[in-house]
């Protein structure tokens, strides 16, 4: 695919159009972020019920088989940033929808090729884990539908969208937990809601955008749309989901099964500093794609990060305390640790930023240093972690250097 930056002048104008003016960014990041809030509150205040009723053993399958499904869905979530790119430079969402689909049926194979090596590789059976693969595929319309509201610039309508998928996919899994179901149960009923809301995003995309209609944008002569385009913003996601997930989804390899089970409560705060300031770069995203303002987009969303992630790590390090009293005494040996696990997170938003950069500037290249410090940190994990302190500092270790090593190649490059 021909870059979009070597065609100048052309780029301005289509990101101008899809981008909310000065006066109206402030909103537009409001409604994403009150949205996106509230989804991932909803996704937190899950972990509070199935950790207090599942246990720590149960708990710590829970959550590593839903990362587990986070890796397998990584060409649906990397969905979201090439359509909305797409929208962007004039792409017919006809054909985006086609991609949609093609990348819902690449995804679902690859989950079901997943269940055997994720048995193996966590020590789950075959039930919870088919549950968790199976919400992977119904994603790739989730975030096909997303990335269409992004691209068009509707950031109001994509915060309703990101709280109505959040409630969907949260929900159902609190009510399963209090019902009795153990992580199996859990699991599907996260499933099925994830399928609803599919359903939901496909049905609010194709009414405000249309399924044949164009973008805002001027078309882009000689833009071409293909699968390796995903694959290429796929690269990159992989890198950024495997870098939050991988403490987590070799806790079980190298951790007992109950200091797993803690580790995976106290992962719940990286997560939480992860996901919490998402709509920065949601709305930033087709400036970043801009090579007059990506540098300056990029600085400045990098400061607001850091600030939000100072915030968290504050808040974190003081409420590390609660976690006996709120959870269950059983979590005590991680409370004091609960402010590195924030800090990592925040540092993964930084480094997530980054990411999304070289997927606007079509620079797949510049997840390579953040693979390699990955490539590192699995090493360590597997031949010198035996403690859960050990692990989250080894995460926060591995997430530094990736940042640092990613922000010196775009600044090079």
């Amino acid at each position: 695919m021909q870059s979009i930056a070597q065609r100048p002048g052309t780029l301005v104008s289509m990101v101008d159009a899809a981008t909310p003016r000065r006066g109206s960014t402030v909103r537009s990041v409001g409604w994403v972020t009150a949205g996106s809030l509230l989804a991932n509150l909803l996704a937190y205040v899950v972990q509070v019920p199935a950790s207090r009723v599942l246990g720590p053993d149960a708990f710590g399958e829970f959550s590593v088989l839903n990362a587990a499904m986070l890796i397998a869905s990584v060409p649906a979530l990397a969905l979201q940033a090439v359509v909305a790119r797409e929208v962007v430079r004039g792409t017919p969402s006809r054909r985006l929808w086609r991609l949609i689909g093609v990348v819902f049926g690449v995804v679902a194979l690859v989950s079901v090729l997943a269940v055997a090596a994720m048995m193996r590789i966590a020590h789950t059976d075959l039930g919870p884990t088919a549950a968790a693969l199976a919400g992977a595929a119904p994603l790739a319309v989730v975030s096909g539908g997303q990335g269409l509201l992004q691209g068009a610039g509707r950031f109001r309508l994509l915060g309703a969208v990101l709280a109505g998928v959040g409630l969907l996919r949260s929900v159902p899994v609190v009510g399963a937990v209090y019902a009795g179901a153990d992580a199996a149960g859990a699991l599907a009923a996260g499933t099925l809601g994830t399928a609803v809301a599919a359903a939901l995003v496909a049905a609010v995309a194709a009414a405000a955008i249309g399924p044949a209609g164009r973008s805002r944008g001027a078309a882009v002569p000689g833009s071409r749309l293909t699968l390796s385009a995903v694959v290429a913003a796929s690269g990159v996601q992989f890198v950024m989901i495997v870098a939050v997930s991988v403490d987590l989804l070799l806790s079980r390899s190298v951790l007992t099964a109950g200091d797993a089970g803690v580790y995976a409560l106290g992962a719940v705060a990286t997560k939480a500093a992860f996901w919490l300031p998402q709509a920065i770069g949601v709305v930033v995203y087709p400036r970043l794609a801009d090579p007059v303002r990506s540098a300056a987009a990029l600085r400045g969303a990098v400061g607001v990060l850091a600030l939000t992630g100072l915030v968290t790590t504050l808040i974190a390090a003081v409420g590390g305390g609660l976690v006996p009293v709120v959870i269950s005494d059983d979590y005590r040996p991680v409370a004091g640790l609960m402010w590195l696990f924030a800090l990592t997170g925040a540092l993964l938003a930084v480094l997530q930023l980054m990411l999304l950069t070289a997927i606007a500037r079509d620079r797949a290249r510049g997840a390579i240093p953040a693979l390699v410090v990955l490539v590192v940190e699995v090493s360590v994990i597997l031949t010198a972690v035996d403690s859960v302190a050990g692990l989250v500092a080894v995460a926060a270790g591995a997430a530094a250097c990736a940042v640092a090593a990613t922000g010196a190649w775009l600044t090079a490059s």
